[in-house]
């Protein structure tokens, strides 16, 4: 049974993240940073990788090659750290090492049967973000799949991916009508500069409560599973029974007297 929501707007567009929101990934994103900064020389366990590692947990959701960018301060080092991140992921993703997060699919197929426009979003690269569908067999499971390369290049926390998403779907009339669901700071920002109606945080991935609420979380729930009861109407109760008609009089018995 739904539980009743009073401060939800008339969602119809509903941006979703990837990558600890509606996939788990068992922490792949760490692994295969680590294997990208080894083709740099950054030694596992040595303090630069410990602060580099650091670096890539606290801006989860962040478009990795700007990521890369920050921590190598050098294009082309960022560049080729980025190509063999996305390498080590995939080869990752190909290897089995990413689930659906229980109830993800039915929950996107649930809303979708109501009426609402769905979008995938990631910050990773159109070939990874292509081979994590593939994987899940989501290649139909929304109506648009969205990474930064498809919004000018810029990732989270920028708005731009939610904004690309109401432009390109036509979904909503008004950006209050936009749901943006994540599992990280930088979900929540780029949901709050885009003035979406319904910013959420989900407690399955790398950000805890705290900061997806400092971040402008106007809701966290335990898993996207939860989020048809969030942003769909709550079903009116039956409408009770009818009372029972009164039963007709009985006719007089024969033979009695009338008066």
């Amino acid at each position: 049974m739904r539980t009743p929501t009073t401060d939800t707007p008339g969602i119809r567009l509903i941006v979703l993240d990837m990558a600890g929101t509606t996939v788990a990934d068992g922490g792949l994103v760490e692994r295969a940073f680590s294997r990208a900064a080894a083709t740099l020389g950054v030694e596992p366990g040595s303090p630069d990788h410990t602060a580099q590692l650091d670096y890539v947990r606290a801006t989860m959701g962040e478009s990795k090659i700007s990521v890369f960018r920050h921590l190598f301060a050098d294009e082309d080092l960022a560049q080729r750290a980025n190509t063999a991140f996305e390498q080590a992921y995939g080869d990752l993703v190909d290897a089995g090492h990413i689930a659906p997060v229980p109830g993800a699919r039915e929950a996107v197929e649930e809303l979708r049967a109501a009426g609402r426009t769905v979008v995938l979003t990631t910050g990773f690269s159109r070939v990874t973000q292509d081979a994590v569908l593939a994987a899940l067999g989501w290649r139909d499971l929304a109506a648009l799949t969205l990474c930064p390369a498809d919004a000018g290049g810029r990732g989270r926390p920028y708005p731009d991916m939610v904004l690309q998403a109401f432009l390109r779907t036509g979904a909503a009339a008004d950006v209050r009508q936009i749901a943006v669901v994540g599992d990280t700071s930088y979900d929540m920002l780029s949901g709050v500069r885009a003035g979406a109606g319904l910013v959420v945080g989900v407690r399955t991935g790398a950000h805890g409560e705290d900061a997806l609420r400092a971040a402008g979380a106007g809701h966290v729930i335990d898993s996207v599973a939860d989020l048809p009861a969030l942003t769909l109407p709550t079903p009116a109760p039956p409408a009770p029974p009818a009372p029972p008609a009164p039963a007709p009089a009985l006719p007089a018995p024969l033979g009695e007297a009338a008066g």
